[in-house]
């Protein structure tokens, strides 16, 4: 029999100035697609449909994404982080004349919504000069309005190429345009208003952008190297949620987008949002197929079928894929009660303008519940008729805190919690006082999650453990290259842990699940399965 929450001899008191490990915030959800507008494989986050029309256009009927999107806030999401993609397209280009030359500017974001203006003078600068100039540039809501959305200003750019304020390298670091072409050899003119004797204008972008062409799923997956398409995710530190709209309504997300969506979040402790294949019209065509369903994961999660709702451009109710309206439902469950609530399981309620596409009978959603699918209801059911939400996994396949979306958020949630908030032990010197301190920080935060009922078991030895040795790190500062550690948390019986081991190194943190193959679910065997899974560590450790 091992100890539970510490090594021999590893006491579980933190020092005072450590701080406790913080619990993340609400569900974060990302959207990556195509948009009509908005800055291009860079993650930005909005809080409301208004905001997205602000960044990124609004609705757009080639852009599945921005009815998901106004579908997710609708039905109580709260925030989202939207990453663009584009098949191509052009950016604006605004053109400053300069002598009998022109200084070029290309802007940043493709689309023929983006409009730009700039606007060059001389304003406290030495007025014998034919170098310097300060310029200014715009983005507009409208043409011809205005209603400026970002505005940069440059001061005193130069001309000049050996110049510290060469206006080529000066924009380098716009948010809005870089230099396109040669750099004339003179400043370009001042630009003047429209009316006689106006000292005060904006030379307007050409009409010279194109949007692209319809996203394909190569886009959708992007470069790992150049971080666009779905590789764009890794710029933010955390997120929960992550929605993939189809690439049009007709054309459904390929299987390569898909498996290297769920490889992402099964990284950053997060959910995959699928929806169903267009030709699922019936329950029955869905469960012939799923017979021979080629994704399974249970870090995905589908709804099912898909939905009608309102289309404000074409003034009718449309079919639309589920899964913006979907994680906008779960945020609204999160936002009334914790992860581990057993009614936190209980399936989404869709608001009054959503529905289904058709019903189900109680017998097909139990049905489609065995293949890990979850239907969508616009009226609460029966409680006789309720069932737990499932991840994308067919039942019996996989362990029952993986198979239930209630538990599986919670393990993530706890996951994701412990890995960021444990980050700190890099910094610290190898060795038994570190190892005591991790303890003690992580017992105190999963026993206050514990004391809220987010475990189950007998005692807190069957409900949760921490362990941090030399079992795991050899001896006292003998792993010089990072930090090894395990914990465990039972979500649905006590003492069958989801046990996961956390390794942090200088240059990066991960955390895995490690299986623990159980004889028995009795309290006296507890200490035994810490063991195997302190084994397999040793393993997974020497496999590293």
């Amino acid at each position: 029999m091992v100890e539970l929450h510490s090594a021999p001899g590893l006491g579980l008191t933190a020092p005072a100035a450590l701080p406790p490990i913080a619990r993340l915030g609400r569900t974060l959800t990302a959207f990556v697609g195509r948009t009509l507008k908005g800055p291009v494989a860079t993650p930005t986050r909005v809080s409301s449909f208004g905001e997205f029309q602000q960044h990124f256009g609004g609705l757009w009927q080639p852009s599945t994404l921005s009815y998901a999107i106004e579908q997710y806030f609708e039905n109580g999401g709260r925030e989202a982080v939207i990453v663009r993609v584009v098949n191509g397209g052009q950016p604006p280009t605004v053109t400053l004349p300069a002598g009998t030359s022109n200084l070029c500017l290309r802007g940043i974001a493709p689309g023929t919504r983006e409009y730009l203006r700039a606007a060059v003078d001389y304003d406290g600068l030495d007025a014998s000069s034919t170098e310097l100039f300060n310029l200014v540039v715009q983005r507009l809501r409208a043409p011809g309005t205005e209603l400026i959305e970002s505005q940069e200003i440059f001061s005193a750019v130069s001309v000049r190429p050996a110049s510290p304020r060469f206006v080529a390298d000066v924009l380098a670091r716009s948010m809005l345009v870089r230099v396109a072409g040669e750099v004339p050899p003179i400043r370009p003119q001042r630009t003047t208003g429209r009316l006689p004797g106006s000292l005060v204008g904006y030379a307007d972008g050409a009409t010279d952008a194109d949007d692209g062409a319809e996203l394909t799923d190569y886009d959708l997956i992007g470069s790992a190297s150049a971080g666009t398409g779905l590789f764009a995710l890794e710029q933010l530190p955390q997120f929960n949620l992550l929605c993939i709209p189809p690439l049009s309504r007709e054309r459904d997300v390929g299987l390569a987008t898909l498996l290297v969506a769920a490889r992402i979040c099964r990284a950053r402790q997060a959910l995959l949002l699928m929806d169903p294949p267009a030709h699922w019209q019936s329950a029955e065509v869905a469960l012939h197929e799923l017979r021979g369903w080629p994704f399974h994961s249970s870090d995905a999660v589908m709804y099912f079928p898909r939905l009608l709702a309102p289309d404000r451009l074409r003034g009718r109710a449309e079919v639309f894929a589920p899964s913006g309206a979907a994680a906008g439902l779960l945020a609204r469950a999160e936002e009334a009660q914790p992860l581990w609530f057993a009614t936190a399981s209980e399936e989404p309620v869709l608001r009054p303008a959503f529905r289904a596409a058709f019903e189900l009978t109680p017998a097909e959603r139990l049905r489609l519940i065995h293949f890990g699918v979850n239907a969508l209801h616009s009226v609460r059911l029966p409680a006789g008729q309720r069932l737990s939400a499932r991840t994308l996994v067919a039942e019996g396949s996989m362990r029952l805190d993986a198979q239930y979306l209630v538990t599986r958020r919670c393990a993530l949630f706890v996951m994701a919690s412990v890995l960021q908030g444990t980050r700190w032990t890099v910094l610290e010197p190898p060795g038994r006082a570190l190892w005591k301190r991790l303890t003690a920080q992580v017992e105190q935060f999963l026993g206050a999650l514990d004391s809220e009922g987010a475990f189950v078991g007998r005692s807190s030895e069957e409900r949760y453990f921490v362990i941090c040795d030399e079992r795991l790190n050899g001896p006292a500062g003998a792993l010089k290259s990072g930090l090894r550690f395990l914990f465990g948390v039972a979500l649905v019986n006590g003492g069958d842990f989801h046990a996961c081991l956390v390794t942090h190194l200088p240059g990066s943190s991960h955390i895995r699940p490690v299986t623990v193959n159980r004889l028995a679910t009795s309290g006296d065997r507890v200490g035994e399965e810490i063991e195997a899974a302190i084994a397999q560590v040793r393993r997974l450790a020497g496999a590293d």
